[in-house]
């Protein structure tokens, strides 16, 4: 599977674009951010790198290359 582009909703993710994920969003939402050539992120919630453990990262900013903040 390769897609164009991927647009996932998240819950918080850190200003790097580390991104965790709420409820069935986590089901699919880290395969499609690295099945595609361009990730946008929808957050609620951004905070600075380090607030987020990283046992709760669900995508990596590996494979984010754009962050919508929700208000």
């Amino acid at each position: 599977l390769k897609a164009d582009f991927a647009l996932l909703r998240a819950n918080v993710a850190d200003t790097l674009g580390n991104t965790t994920y709420r409820g069935t969003s986590q089901n699919f939402n880290g395969v499609m951010a690295t099945a595609a050539s361009v990730t946008i992120i929808e957050v609620d919630e951004i905070v600075e790198p380090g607030v987020l453990d990283s046992a709760v990262i669900h995508t990596p900013a590996l494979y984010v290359n754009r962050m919508v903040k929700i208000s």
